[in-house]
């Protein structure tokens, strides 16, 4: 085969990898397209020899390829500091919630609404009993239950809107 014509293969080798990236997971085949591209285009300038033209198709993917592994790392990692993102049940502690069902039975289980969810409820450790109303803050969350601890007063959020005195607001 005549090594002008090599281009050619490169060429078709690199389209090949780049429509094959769309149909993969992983994002490494775009980089091995682009390499491929890169020797096409040593090959279609005058370099003629297969071996350089494939040390050209190595060095450039490699390099890309280690390089967008550094900025995937780096930017988007959920390892980086102050990015702490919690979900789910990962971000119930310390959460403030209303408790919608009084204490029940010898362990004190009551029933506890935050973020709309209602969940089953134990007072916390030296805690009284849960009365419904009382505000709550999540303690822990313990299996499929949340422990709880009161904070502040148990006042109703509609009175809490009408003034101390009684007078109507203005």
């Amino acid at each position: 085969m005549d090594a002008s014509w090599t281009w050619i293969l490169w060429t078709v080798l690199g389209v090949i990898l780049i429509v094959a990236e769309i149909f993969t997971p992983g994002f490494v085949l775009l980089w091995f397209g682009i390499g491929a591209l890169a020797a096409a285009f040593a090959g279609l300038v005058g370099i003629t020899s297969l071996s350089l033209q494939f040390l050209i198709f190595a060095l450039v993917s490699i390099a890309l390829t280690a390089a967008s592994r550094t900025i995937f790392v780096n930017y988007f990692s959920r390892e980086k500091a102050g990015t702490d993102l919690k979900s789910g049940v990962d971000a119930l502690p310390g959460k403030i919630g209303t408790v919608v069902s009084s204490s029940e039975g010898a362990l004190h289980e009551g029933a506890v609404k935050v973020f709309g969810s209602t969940w089953t409820a134990y007072p916390a450790e030296g805690e009284e009993p849960l009365e419904a109303g009382d505000r709550v803050e999540v303690e822990r969350v313990q299996g499929a239950s949340i422990y709880v601890r009161r904070i502040g007063e148990s006042r109703d959020w509609r009175q809490a809107a009408l003034p101390e005195s009684g007078e109507r607001r203005r």
